[in-house]
């Protein structure tokens, strides 16, 4: 049985499959630097429609069909894809939904309108992301989340999933990048995002603007320790999170950094 400790990226993008902002390009890199250093890695990312799946070796991952996702009362089919990073040996887990991610755009249309449903799609994929990992039965040390998609993720593992035992030890870092929209998601993203019962309206209180930086905030609001992505944040953020009491907070040390500094974080967190 591995001995080695498991870290899991959950992230909006991540080069070469998609690169909306210079973080993905950080991602590849720390996936294949935790690799290299003896972690077990595996990553998670929406499989929007603009990612071509022949080009990038996409096949669906048969064990993992038959997830239903239910948001808001309605349950929605999940079908899981994979593929090997390109010049490493780990694997990315790509989530997939004919209504949600199919469309060849991927927060905006043709005309440059913000998608009415953009916030039953981050609901969906936050949910849906947890839920493949129990359905993995593969219990992660670490979650790292980056991209204001999976802003929720941290509040899920501390309130709706918190007895579930494959998140029992899981420590949540989370990644505070730049503001990509100026949009809201809709009024009834508070209301979908209460998955179950174990997670109420006041726990989403940081989400409430339900703007970019609303879910920069809720996401480093629960998150053991936070990241800043990029030189460019939302001056809000970066007073607010600089310096919080009980999280080990990672700043912004240049696009061409070594990245030791997030290495030396997972290893804290970790244990190792």
């Amino acid at each position: 049985m591995s001995t080695k400790k498991r870290i899991l990226f959950i992230a909006t993008e991540m080069s070469p499959y998609l690169e909306l902002t210079e973080f993905a390009e950080i991602i590849n890199k720390l996936a294949i630097k935790s690799n290299d250093s003896g972690y077990e890695v595996r990553c998670i990312m929406p499989r929007f429609g603009v990612i071509n799946e022949r080009r990038h070796r996409l096949h669906e991952v048969v064990r993992l069909s038959g997830i239903n996702v239910s948001v808001d009362n309605d349950d929605y089919p999940l079908q899981i894809k994979v593929a090997s990073l390109p010049n490493a040996r780990l694997q990315v887990y790509f989530l997939e939904n004919e209504d949600f991610f199919k469309r060849k755009q991927i927060f905006h249309d043709e005309t440059e309108t913000w998608f009415s449903d953009n916030e039953l799609r981050t609901v969906f994929f936050c949910k849906g992301a947890l839920e493949t990992v129990k359905k993995f039965g593969w219990p992660p040390d670490l979650i790292h989340c980056s991209g204001w998609m999976t802003g929720l993720i941290p509040a899920l593992i501390k309130t709706a999933y918190k007895k579930e035992p494959v998140f029992g030890n899981s420590k949540v870092i989370f990644t505070i990048g730049q503001n990509t929209f100026t949009e809201k998601l809709g009024p009834n993203f508070m209301k979908q995002a209460i998955v179950n019962a174990s997670i109420k309206e006041k726990d989403l209180e940081p989400f409430k603007d339900g703007d970019n930086t609303a879910m920069f905030r809720g996401g480093a609001h629960y998150a053991d320790a936070i990241s800043f992505g990029s030189d460019v944040i939302e001056k809000k953020l970066s007073t607010e999170f600089s310096k919080v009491k009980g999280k080990k907070v990672v700043p912004f040390k240049g696009w061409d950094s070594d990245l030791t500094e997030y290495l030396e974080l997972y290893n804290d967190l970790a244990g190792k």
